[in-house]
């Protein structure tokens, strides 16, 4: 099981590193302390603003919102212990990692159904009540990817954009077992602020979920960085498809059959 696996390996590839991998190859993961950053900024979900952490104005910052206490403790001990009793993978940066979806070459954009078997039973009720949120009415996931974040392994995941040839809108996230924060970053700045990046921290509570779409989906890289783990955390991040395999898009029997497999919630983890 996933507590039994040996903490000595990692799975870092390229330029990305963790604690174990720096600690045992000797490599060091070196920020670039000489990039402008002209302001820092912090949402809050009330007024849906990023509020400067110190001088500056405040600005609207839509594509964000976040549903405290999504699952109760009792929820959230649940989710845990299931995904703890499978195998979780080590994955880049520090993180173990546990998918359920279709395999999937970005680069060459293919797709293979074989080793799907949906999402997992335990999320069918998870899926049901997000969905009553009215931004989620529609919501109709087909990968489900757990992520296990560490202090001890350094664990973090670098400033990216999800893919928006298969994935569609909404990015749905629940954290669990502790608080972190997303730091939303835009690198050539926002409207009258074009000297280097802008960086915009969303705190997340434990047991809440998140989604990004509309701007922050599309245009706002998304990250959680290494000072931001403090104790284990764990996530599960939901994805649904993009327009091109949906009803009239060009690859809508490959949508209708890849959501058929994900909605029968009998899920396990694929493997490599």
């Amino acid at each position: 099981m996933a507590e039994k696996q040996k903490t000595a390996n990692c799975g870092c590839k390229g330029i990305r590193t963790c604690l174990i991998c720096e600690e045992n190859d000797g490599k060091r993961h070196l920020l670039n302390t000489t990039q402008s950053i002209r302001c820092d900024f912090t949402y809050d979900p009330e007024s849906k603003l990023a509020v400067p952490d110190g001088e500056g104005q405040s600005f609207p910052f839509p594509g964000v919102f976040l549903w405290e206490n999504f699952v109760s403790e009792d929820e959230e001990r649940e989710l845990v212990a299931k995904m703890d009793q499978e195998m979780w993978r080590e994955s880049q940066s520090g993180r173990r990692k546990q998918d359920f979806g279709p395999k999937v070459n970005f680069k060459k954009r293919r797709i293979r159904l074989r080793g799907f078997s949906g999402l997992p039973a335990v999320s069918q009720k998870l899926v049901d009540r997000m969905t009553k949120e009215p931004l989620l009415a529609g919501f109709r996931p087909v990968e489900q990817c757990n992520l296990d974040y560490d202090p001890k392994r350094g664990s973090a995941i670098d400033p990216h954009l999800d893919d928006s040839w298969l994935w569609g809108e909404h990015l749905v996230t629940i954290n669990l077992l502790s608080d972190t924060v997303v730091t939303m970053s835009l690198d050539e700045g926002w409207g009258e602020m074009d000297q280097g990046e802008v960086r915009v921290a969303v705190n997340l509570p434990r047991r809440c979920l998140i989604v990004l779409y509309g701007e922050a989906r599309h245009h706002w890289k998304h990250a959680i960085h290494r000072k931001d783990i403090q104790s284990r955390r764990v996530c599960s991040t939901f994805r649904e498809l993009s327009d091109e395999f949906l009803e009239g898009g060009e690859q809508e029997k490959l949508g209708l059959e890849l959501l058929d497999i994900a909605s029968s919630f009998k899920g396990v983890p694929i493997s490599n």
